[in-house]
């Protein structure tokens, strides 16, 4: 079949480029334009064999073979297959399972079927000699593509550069044309740079819950509580301890009133307790007998028995009344998000908390509704918050390990969302600085 085919090592095409360009093997080093990296590799191919091309193959590892957001851009262009290894920790560092046997089948099979007449092979990687000979056997013509080296060596296998038809070297200038290094400072933004996250860092953490101290009967009733006559206190009174669970612990708020019970046993309930000898109970605003807020507590156990105590409702903000995104958004929508995802966003952590807060924004219709987020600034609402950081995992700002978002990554995930409504809500330059 008189077409040509080029099977790309994506780990050595990044891996020398970053190398040449950044002196640093590290792909995160540099930003690739894949459209216009494919158009080039399409017009060299064809060039340098005289032939149409088939396909082009990308090889590539991801961790569980989950496609990245460089790997979705990839295979949605014309003339592209993505092929995914697996991308594993072993002493360290990580490590790609299965790309080299995948390039090996791709070729042989291509040979054997007589799908093309020429192969374009961009690797360095000396596992591939098998395949390579394979393909000569059937009759298939094999260019061998390298990089330039940054020390000006080779940086591909002696012996795939022996066994070649044809070697080719693409330039500095050939590169540059779909790399570039990339600004670490929009990535990892710096605390200087990006105000709003040193201020999203710099916010005081939620007070801890604090326990009521335990009080005795004897140490917190007032001496007219006292029985009338002088004698002896009742045995369910001196034995009462004020014990919290962990579910009151959990709900309680920072400031607790102790709760204080009267010599009768009975909890005096802040402006109308009434004592044993019949009077009122203390007034709650001089901090005895008041009855303090507790939190979700279904009931109690003490020598009294079972004592039922009402929850208190849950803290709402108002920005937790505004529907989610996926509320706002239909099927057509979400149809054409899911495309921009794929073709235009980047995944940098900031830019899609931008990219979740402008859809937000204009979805839900009057900016004016969404200034009741800046009073609670810089807390989401919980419900959009857990929206956002899925919506975040989507482009792979996964930490491996745990399947958790980084925490430097979820601060600038939410910087970009707050920055992007500061520009769209009136408001917002007061709460938000730049």
């Amino acid at each position: 079949m008189d077409r040509c085919v080029v099977l790309v090592d994506a780990g050595y095409l990044l891996g020398a480029a970053a190398s040449l360009l950044a002196g640093d093997p590290s792909r995160s080093k540099v930003t690739v334009n894949h459209t216009a990296l494919i158009t080039a590799l399409r017009e060299r191919a064809e060039a340098e064999t005289g032939l149409p091309l088939l396909r082009i193959y990308w090889f590539d590892a991801a961790p569980d073979r989950r496609p990245m957001p460089e790997h979705r851009r990839l295979r949605v262009l014309p003339r592209v297959t993505v092929r995914l290894g697996a991308l594993t920790r072993a002493e360290g560092r990580w490590v790609q399972k299965g790309v080299d046997a995948a390039m090996h089948a791709e070729l042989s099979e291509l040979a054997r079927n007589r799908a093309c007449a020429d192969v374009v092979l961009i690797t360095g990687d000396g596992d591939l000699l098998p395949g390579m000979m394979t393909a000569k056997e059937h009759g298939v013509a094999v260019h061998l593509w390298a990089l330039q080296a940054a020390d000006g060596d080779f940086n591909q296998s002696e012996d795939l550069v022996g066994e070649a038809d044809e070697r080719r070297v693409l330039d500095r200038e050939w590169i540059e044309g779909s790399f570039s290094l990339r600004e670490h400072s929009s990535m990892f933004p710096a605390p200087g740079a990006r105000q709003e996250i040193a201020k999203i860092l710099a916010a005081p953490p939620a007070p801890p819950a604090v326990a009521p101290p335990v009080v005795t009967p004897a140490a917190a009733a007032p001496a007219s509580a006292a029985p009338a006559d002088g004698g002896p206190q009742p045995a369910a009174a001196a034995a009462l301890k004020v014990v919290p669970t962990p579910k009151d612990l959990a709900g309680r708020a920072s400031s607790v009133t102790p709760i204080t019970p009267v010599a009768n046993g009975t909890v005096g309930p802040g402006t109308n307790g009434h004592g044993a000898n019949g009077a009122n109970g203390a007034n709650g605003a001089n901090g005895h007998g008041a009855l303090a807020q507790a939190g979700p507590v279904l009931r109690w156990s003490s020598d009294r028995g079972w004592v039922d105590r009402p929850a208190p409702e849950p803290a709402v903000t108002a920005g937790d009344s505004l529907p989610t995104l996926a509320q706002l958004t239909t099927a057509e929508q979400r149809w054409a998000d899911r495309e921009e995802d794929i073709t235009s966003i980047g995944g940098d952590a900031h830019e899609v908390g931008q990219v979740f807060a402008r859809r937000w924004s204009e979805r839900v219709g009057d900016a004016e509704r969404l200034t009741t987020l800046w009073p609670d600034y810089p807390r989401i609402p919980h419900r959009v918050d857990g929206e956002l950081l899925r919506y975040a995992a989507r482009f792979g700002l996964l930490a491996h390990k745990d399947d958790q978002i980084d925490e430097h990554d979820r601060y600038a995930i939410r910087a970009g969302f707050w920055k992007e409504l500061a520009a769209r809500v009136p408001g917002g330059s007061m709460v938000v600085d730049d």
